[in-house]
């Protein structure tokens, strides 16, 4: 099939399963990917975003999945509409006849009229191109993504730092209730399909250094390894340099200490570091994306464009997004939701629980936000502990008096306001930074709204 024939097929099984033609981005999408152009090509040819690109062809990659009873995604599309065309081929007669003069180069194979021998005539140019790669998925700790709200710089950044910069080890971390896992979710969604294998993992306190990695070359074995070789299974890195792999680390602050300052390992699970270490240090065509409140020791906040290490800190909802939350919670007051938005920070988790305790209670958003009300249902409170009580009593001495302060305050007013030391107060900022539970603005330092009276409000400030 050429690839008119091939977006006919398409369009008539997404109008089978869904009732709709292709609209003009599918087509895009499809008749990009058909052209082996990239996610980004096809954005620049059609003046739209890559992350848009990526989601309208993850959406469509999984309708046509529904429709032909098997895994489809960018790399395998062509291969399995021929195959779904070639089994029901008595069902419908869709497509004309080949062209019998074309030979059209598509799927990694060329198609030759009938009768014709397999060659090229000397002006021909001879292709080559890459055979398609069977997926590999494990996502079966992956949480549904349920309503996702727009990230696209976000998602634009860590598209970029994966498939173009090919980074091996990015952190993405951000105070609980931010959406890391909402964003890892829908990115694992946009770019699966440029892996041969993707596995997703939440990690609790069963996840040892040794188990972890068990599990992977477990999974790395039963998946590419060969049974007729009866040979012992690689070495991590060795798959991992043999094969393009996204590993996703989802709570990835469970591997670390409560108590201490941000981004130690409990006992036992130090060996992460060297896991971690050799990942990053190590050249090989795979990433770990790792998502938590908090990020190793080892990885910095801030990276150099040219190591394979990023961070990203996730900060809350533009206003746009953000409202959306609040309007699907009953929420109308447009005007006075802005000033919610920006009291909250545009935090989904405490956005959604705020709404629903003023829905409960019956009440309007300009009456919350006088007298600069900052309400803290119970849920939220809840969440907040959970982390607060990871802090050192260091960190919350230093967050008792950010608490105090109604405007931001530098090193030099904390180490007079305080009874620490000029070193212990530097090393508990870094780690309140890195756990993302202060601000730094400028040589100044604060505390959200919510969290400050977070702190007001409880008898031990955590």
């Amino acid at each position: 099939m050429n690839i008119k024939e091939m977006l006919n097929l398409a369009d008539k099984i997404v109008f089978a399963k869904t009732g709709q033609h292709l609209d003009d981005l599918q087509d895009a999408v499809l008749r990009g990917t058909l052209q082996r152009e990239t996610y980004k090509e096809i954005a620049k040819d059609f003046d739209c975003s890559e992350s848009r690109i990526r989601e309208i062809g993850s959406e469509l990659w999984q309708i046509l999945s529904e429709a032909l009873g098997e895994d489809v995604s960018k790399k395998n599309v062509c291969s399995a509409m021929e195959r779904w065309q070639n089994s029901n081929s008595n069902v419908v007669n869709f497509v004309q006849e080949v062209v019998v003069s074309s030979n059209f180069n598509i799927c990694g194979e060329t198609r030759h009229p009938p009768d014709t021998p397999n060659s090229h005539s000397p002006n021909q140019e001879t292709s080559n191109p890459k055979p398609t790669k069977t997926l590999h998925q494990d996502l079966s700790e992956m949480p549904e993504l349920g309503t996702f709200f727009s990230r696209t710089p976000q998602l634009d950044t860590l598209t970029t730092w994966i498939l173009q910069q090919n980074c091996r080890l990015i952190t993405l971390t951000g105070i609980g209730g931010i959406g890391k896992t909402s964003l890892a979710i829908q990115l694992v969604h946009q770019i699966k399909d440029e892996f041969e294998c993707v596995i997703w993992c939440n990690i609790d306190a069963s996840h040892t250094p040794d188990e972890f990695e068990h599990k992977l070359i477990q999974f790395f074995s039963e998946k590419l390894d060969s049974p007729a070789t009866n040979l012992k299974p690689l070495p991590l890195i060795k798959y991992l340099q043999n094969h393009r792999s996204l590993i996703i680390l989802d709570d990835v602050h469970n591997l670390l200490c409560s108590g201490e300052l941000a981004g130690k390992y409990k006992p036992g699970y130090e060996e992460y570091r060297s896991l971690f270490k050799q990942i990053e240090k190590l050249s090989h065509q795979s990433c770990f994306l790792l998502v938590g409140w908090e990020a190793p020791q080892e990885v910095p906040q801030l990276t150099s464009q040219n190591t394979p290490i990023r961070t990203l800190q996730l900060t809350g909802l533009d206003t746009a997004a953000a409202w959306e939350i609040l309007r699907d919670k009953g929420l109308t007051e447009i005007d006075n939701c802005e000033a919610l938005i920006h009291r909250y920070q545009g935090n989904p988790l405490w956005l959604k629980s705020v709404a629903t305790l003023i829905q409960e209670l019956g009440i309007g958003v300009a009456e919350v936000l006088r007298d600069d009300i900052i309400l803290l249902p119970e849920d939220l409170k809840d969440v907040l502990r959970e982390q607060c009580d990871r802090k050192t009593e260091l960190e919350k001495q230093v967050l008792s008096l950010l608490a105090k302060e109604n405007q931001p305050v530098n090193f030099a007013k904390l180490l007079q306001n305080g009874q620490i030391s000029s070193s212990d107060l530097l090393n508990a900022l870094q780690s309140l930074l890195r756990r993302c539970w202060i601000e730094k603005q400028g040589s100044l330092y604060t505390l959200s709204p919510v969290l400050r009276q977070y702190i007001q409000r409880e008898d031990k400030y955590c």
